[in-house]
């Protein structure tokens, strides 16, 4: 299997980790809320994946830059 690294700054975790945030929430209504059980599963599967690269993605940001870098308010300081 190939492997990508991948470096970035502190703002730049922060965009893909709010992303990868918000798209499990909608994956987990879609799962929620659905009628249709193919969509479920299919769905269902993938956001196995991603919270468990979501997770890895969280603890190596926190751990490179402080809890800080899951503040993601736009309220203006």
């Amino acid at each position: 299997m190939k492997k990508l690294d991948l470096s970035l700054v502190q703002s730049e975790a922060k965009i893909l980790l709010e992303s990868l945030i918000e798209r499990e929430s909608k994956m987990a209504e879609i799962c929620d809320t659905s009628d249709d059980e193919d969509e479920i599963a299919d769905i269902g599967n993938d956001l196995i994946e991603l919270r468990l690269l979501l997770k890895e993605v969280k603890e190596k940001a926190v751990s490179q830059f402080g809890p800080s870098v899951l503040e993601f308010g736009r309220d203006p300081i």
